[in-house]
């Protein structure tokens, strides 16, 4: 097994943006659900020890549910944890499930965002949380688990069968925990005539509800009265809370922020909102990171052409004209249509992103190191600042990402083998 605390070799620089073979088979792990008969990740975070959590979308007989497994340092399955490795399960009984995000909590449980199937066609977000075992711990929610019904249908959601698996979109699920133990959650509602509006949620540490929050535990995010989809949060270091997505009709990226309160905060962007456009394309924010100096980072992707986009924001929310002369940027991968679906800062401030290219053969890795000034990073990806890794014959999308300690990359998504199977890799840094 691999030592990840262990000194880096001088290669290490060298080999920036490659994959470690050292790493499971050359770089790559399968990651294996018993019983499953196809897998997406959707979530990956390192536990205290540095073991591997991943959060997946699970196939099976009969249906879809949420998936959890450990992997250790090396990429071996964790064998120790749930049932021969992995947990798969529903958030009620008889119902199907998707996993969101995975995190661990400071006192070691194990909490997972996902969507309870409430039909054929409707969702609501849900909770799950777990021992250092992977049981169920009882005193949360429902025996452990926690689907979340507010009054008036106003949490419920469609399903998306239409976009490429890993493709955010409807069921976004997004997670983060506060530092009091509360949890921020968000989804997308759907209104009748095709009408959507995101919502924010606040739970307590116990899975209930925090009427404390905008005096009722949630919000919902609309700007304009346009149809509004939410595909991401970030919590600040200051406490507040900032949301992303897009709106439409023309679909223009979207960024919110709120107080701790759930008050939308007014000296953010335009009372409280900054709507994005790129020279006139459609453009989708899929993640949010704030750089040490309090400015945020928005990255996702253009339409008509799809490239990765990425945006550097000042902290009150108006763009950096320093950066790019307040413009978006795009990256273009080859001739193929391109996005950031991750991102997280390293400890030096650099920022890591993981996104993918799409359609058929081409669809591939894509994996970026950009300068604490959000430039690509020369020393990164032979000096390009970007590598495009293909692992399987077709259909690889990284949905997530994650720094070790030693600086090495984790990245999670899927590959198409016959199945999709759900996959995480390990790159030099």
């Amino acid at each position: 097994m691999l030592n990840q605390f262990a000194p880096e070799l001088p290669m290490a620089a060298v080999n920036a943006g490659q994959l470690d073979a050292g790493f499971a088979n050359n770089g790559k792990a399968l990651v294996h659900f018993s019983g499953s008969t196809s897998s997406l990740t959707t979530g990956l975070t390192l536990d205290r020890t540095g073991r591997i959590l991943v959060a997946a979308k699970i196939e099976t007989p009969r249906g879809s549910r949420f998936g959890l497994t450990r992997l250790n340092h090396d990429g071996s399955t964790d064998s120790g944890f749930g049932s021969g490795g992995c947990v798969i399960g529903s958030f009620e009984p008889g119902f199907e499930a998707t996993a969101g995000k995975v995190t661990e909590l400071p006192d070691g449980k194990i909490l997972l965002s996902g969507l309870h199937y409430e039909s054929a066609d409707r969702t609501l977000p849900a909770l799950a949380l777990f021992d250092q075992q992977g049981r169920a711990v009882p005193g949360f929610g429902n025996t452990g688990q926690q689907v979340i019904r507010i009054e008036g249908n106003l949490s419920q959601g469609l399903r998306d069968p239409w976009l490429p698996p890993g493709i955010p979109g409807l069921e976004a699920c997004d997670m983060r925990v506060q530092a009091d133990g509360r949890i921020l959650l968000l989804a997308n509602h759907h209104y009748q005539f095709s009408d959507h509006v995101g919502i924010l949620i606040r739970l307590l540490p116990d899975g209930a509800l925090d009427t404390s929050f905008n005096r009722g535990g949630f919000v919902m995010v609309r700007r304009l009265l346009k149809n509004t989809w939410l595909s991401c949060l970030a919590l600040q270091a200051d406490g507040n809370i900032v949301v992303g997505g897009a709106i439409d009709l023309p679909q223009q990226g979207l960024m919110v922020r709120y107080d701790p309160s759930g008050k939308l905060d007014d000296s953010f962007g335009e009372n409280g909102f900054l709507s994005i456009a790129n020279n006139e394309r459609s453009v989708t924010i899929n993640q949010i990171v704030q750089h040490q100096s309090g400015d945020l980072q928005a990255f996702g992707s253009s339409r008509d052409p799809m490239h990765c986009l990425s945006l550097k924001v000042h902290r009150d929310g108006r763009p950096d004209h320093e950066w790019n002369q307040g413009q978006c940027r795009l990256l273009e991968v080859g001739r193929s249509a391109s996005l950031w679906t991750a991102a997280q800062v390293q400890p030096d401030g650099k920022l890591v992103t993981a996104g993918a290219t799409l359609g058929g053969i081409e669809a591939d890795f894509v994996l970026a190191r950009h300068l604490p000034d959000a430039n690509l990073d020369p020393l990164f990806g032979h000096g390009k600042g970007w590598v495009r890794t293909r692992l399987g014959y077709s259909l690889d999308t990284a949905t997530s990402l994650a720094i070790q300690a030693n600086g090495k990359v984790l990245v999670g998504g899927h590959s198409l083998h016959g199945t999709y199977r759900a996959v995480v890799t390990r790159y030099w840094a």
